[in-house]
């Protein structure tokens, strides 16, 4: 066996342990037995040492010293990210990794039982040690650059804060004006009555499969955030249901299968090494939003959904119309929780968590004033106060798993869906006519075809030009939103 077989063979035990570590995340989230929760702890701890010690093997770096730079693409691709998850994991102390990771398997717990009593003081003692550990990762990951860019990194790889401060500067001013422009109009309908929470996991389930899900190759559970999680041929989505509020499990689930069929679509001879998932959490996010939004709330795709929704929960929703449920779908109203927001008001909920979290890393913030901050940014941003912590600085799990440098993520995201969107519609000229009879594959076949097959292969600011023609900006999302909502709102 030559150098890169031997790192390849080698790196597809360290992605088959790693997969399996991220089910013992997925059980803890759907199924896990509450008291199993410290177990699960040093189960979770464990399984980190092991990966670090993989990951930081000096055999790695004995065979990529003599596989060098490989001419085939795949191989070069192959060889680029092993090399930098090398070097980056050997800059993290092995107890420090696996300290994280059992400090995060416990913080989930109390961040939950947190959020039940809305109790912010309950969850900031062990937020306190969250922080303070991702900051020495961070710190060792920057080895004398910048943290929380390198902390960033681990999502997207290559971003830079500065980069995202000034995109989303340009996002804001238009985006706020927008907002105050539609919310002065006359509101929306919206759907009445209660859905059953078994029709809404039915009819979650067929939209999964309407935009193209494998069911054979994953399924659909219940968790109290939504998620999906795996890749290859185990890629599982979870959603939620509210009564009253069956949007919110519809389109998480529209949204979920956005990500899980980007695994489930990468070129099957990369499963199980580093080209074998989705290349970043920002490319992620832009078929997530691009599923949900630009095709899932399309005004084509609601006249479905529409009849779906009447064959499922009878004729009387609350509208009585196809414009009217589509007018329903978008409607843009206040709201505390990010995972509900139109995506009109999307992106503020997300710049505002970005920049805290970036002030808690640089310590410009304390935990101890974290909820304040919240509320005060909050009611500046959206124009009403914060109620309780958990429609507040309780209601995401991110900093309770640590996941720092992850928000900003959601909005780029949104920036490269609106890129491929425009991108789309040029290609597909009758994408609506399909979108109209539930049909999804001519919008998941492109996007499959010119960007999700490649899974790692190109950068995450090059697979996004190649699908899209262009280099990623904001103007594509923001002209999109403009002239959906002009048209809903007559403005």
């Amino acid at each position: 066996m030559t150098a890169y077989d031997n790192l390849m063979a080698f790196q597809r035990d360290t992605e088959a342990l790693a997969q399996i570590a991220g089910r013992l995340s997925w059980d803890q989230e759907t199924m896990m037995p509450r008291g199993a929760a410290d177990q699960r702890s040093d189960e979770r701890a464990a399984m980190e040492a092991v990966l670090h010690q993989r990951r930081t093997d000096p055999r790695i770096g004995d065979w990529l010293a003599q596989v060098g730079q490989p001419e085939d693409p795949v191989a070069a691709a192959q060889v680029r990210h092993i090399r930098r998850s090398y070097e980056r994991a050997a800059r993290v102390p092995e107890k420090l990794a696996s300290d994280i990771a059992r400090l995060v398997s416990r913080a989930h717990v109390v961040w939950a039982e947190a959020r039940a009593d809305d109790d912010f003081a309950a969850f900031a003692p062990v937020l306190k040690e969250v922080v303070a550990l991702r900051r020495a990762e961070g710190e060792a990951l920057a080895d004398g650059g910048d943290t929380y860019d390198a902390l960033l990194d681990d999502y997207e790889p290559g971003a830079k804060a500065a980069d995202l401060v000034e995109m989303f500067g340009a996002l804001r001013p238009r985006l706020v004006a927008l907002r105050e422009a539609v919310l002065s109009k006359p509101p929306m309908p919206g759907l009445t009555g209660s859905f059953d929470e078994q029709g809404q996991m039915n009819l979650s389930r067929l939209l999964a499969k309407t935009f193209g899900y494998d069911m054979a190759r994953g399924r659909v559970d219940k968790a109290v955030h939504p998620f999906s999680s795996g890749s290859g041929d185990d890629v599982r989505i979870t959603t939620r249901t509210v009564p009253l509020e069956p949007f919110n499990c519809l389109y998480s689930t529209i949204h979920e299968v956005g990500h899980a069929s980007y695994e489930q679509n990468i070129d099957p001879a990369y499963r199980l090494t580093p080209l074998g998932g989705g290349v970043s959490m920002g490319v992620h996010e832009s078929q997530s939003r691009i599923f949900e939004n630009q095709l899932g709330r399309s005004r084509a795709f609601c006249g479905w959904l529409y009849g779906q929704m009447r064959d499922t929960f009878g004729p009387d929703i609350g509208v009585s119309t196809e414009e009217d449920f589509y007018r329903a779908v978008n409607r843009v109203q206040n709201g505390y929780i990010r995972t509900e927001a139109d995506e009109l008001q999307y992106n503020l909920h997300v710049l505002l968590r970005f920049d805290l979290e970036r002030a808690l890393i640089s310590g410009d913030l304390a935990v101890d004033d974290l909820e304040t901050a919240w509320n005060d940014r909050f009611e500046a941003d959206f124009g009403f106060a914060v109620d309780r912590p958990a429609h507040g600085v309780l209601q995401d799990v991110h900093w309770s798993a640590g996941l720092f440098g992850y928000f900003p993520t959601y909005s780029l995201g949104n920036v490269y869906a609106g890129c491929l969107y425009a991108a789309l519609r040029k290609a597909v000229p009758d994408l609506d006519e399909g979108l109209a009879r539930g049909d999804t594959s001519a919008a998941t076949g492109w996007l499959r075809e010119n960007l999700q097959r490649h899974g790692g292969l190109y950068s995450p600011r090059a697979v996004i030009e190649r699908a899209a023609g262009q280099a990623p900006s904001e103007g594509p999302l923001l002209d999109y939103l403009e002239e959906k909502f002009s048209g809903l709102y007559g403005l």
